[in-house]
């Protein structure tokens, strides 16, 4: 396994000299090949947008499952290019919006969280907005060693960054913060019912991790939500950084949870191929109901 792992990483390298538009297009290509061979993420998908958007047609919904299949197909192939590729290349193909709601932030020595959902431009923002500032990411180590390598290599490669594994625990992330890192983080998985209330995205009850508020309260840090958009013509990205939230945290727990699953939901709704389907966001049930996978 390690050895096709390296393989298929020396085709990642390989594959970063191409101009993006060309890899692009291969990666759409893998993608076709993802959507008609790997059933079980196929799946997946088409149970998350059955979810998601009932008002759309079956027609309408396998038109986006293949939709996303390619810039997740994409993704994977351009991940090289967040790996190896120059500074002044990724400069190039990454551009960043209002960078300064973010620097001003941590010039002025306040904390700060970066929220960053799971758009499948993640990697590549990531390692782009490491150009500008110093962060901290909690980390969900991956399965495959060469990978999980590599993964980590691309999201520190600039900057001087801190990766705290999920375990390390929510102090952990706050001395990092008060240190002078922001906080990318990425709230949307579903970790089981640990630490995690119910809260409706897309009006389905999801089990949702608190720490958006918590660290917030802790570390008293200004919340600033970002995106990091694919662009479709496959000239590159645009990591988009929002407002800072007002108001933000409350001492409801609850009612921040959901306010920041409304806030997902409304940037899925302006790119929905590109949001990441093929995460089991709803294995996580109430009790009594049964998963829907």
């Amino acid at each position: 396994m390690r050895i096709f792992s390296r393989l298929v990483v020396g085709l990642l390298w390989l594959l970063h000299w191409l101009p993006l538009p060309l890899l692009a297009k291969l990666g759409t290509g893998l993608g076709a090949l993802l959507h008609r061979f790997g059933r079980a993420r196929r799946h997946v998908v088409d149970v998350n947008l059955r979810l998601c958007f009932p008002e759309l047609s079956p027609a309408e919904r396998e038109v986006l499952a293949r939709r996303h299949f390619a810039v997740l197909g994409r993704s994977f192939l351009e991940r090289g290019v967040a790996w190896w590729a120059s500074e002044a290349r990724l400069r190039r193909l990454v551009h960043v919006d209002h960078v300064e709601r973010i620097v001003d932030v941590l010039a002025e020595g306040r904390s700060l969280v970066l929220l960053v959902p799971h758009f499948v431009g993640l990697d590549m923002c990531g390692t782009r907005i490491a150009m500008e500032v110093n962060g901290v990411t909690v980390y969900t180590q991956q399965k495959n060693p060469v990978f999980d390598h590599w993964l980590r290599h691309g999201r520190s490669r600039f900057g001087d960054q801190v990766m705290l594994a999920r375990g390390d625990g929510v102090r952990a992330t706050v001395r990092a913060m008060r240190a002078g890192r922001g906080l990318y983080y990425l709230p949307d998985m579903d970790f089981g019912r640990k630490d995690s209330i119910f809260v409706p995205f897309f009006g389905v009850q999801a089990a949702t991790i608190t720490a958006l508020p918590r660290i917030a309260r802790l570390a008293g840090a200004v919340v600033v939500p970002a995106l990091g958009r694919m662009l479709e013509d496959g000239s590159g990205y645009m990591f988009e950084i929002g407002e800072a939230w007002q108001n933000f945290p409350t001492d409801d727990v609850e009612a921040d949870t959901a306010r920041m699953n409304a806030w997902i939901e409304s940037a899925v709704r302006t790119m929905p191929e590109q949001y990441y389907w093929v995460h089991r966001r709803f294995k996580t049930r109430p009790d009594g109901e049964a998963s829907p996978y």
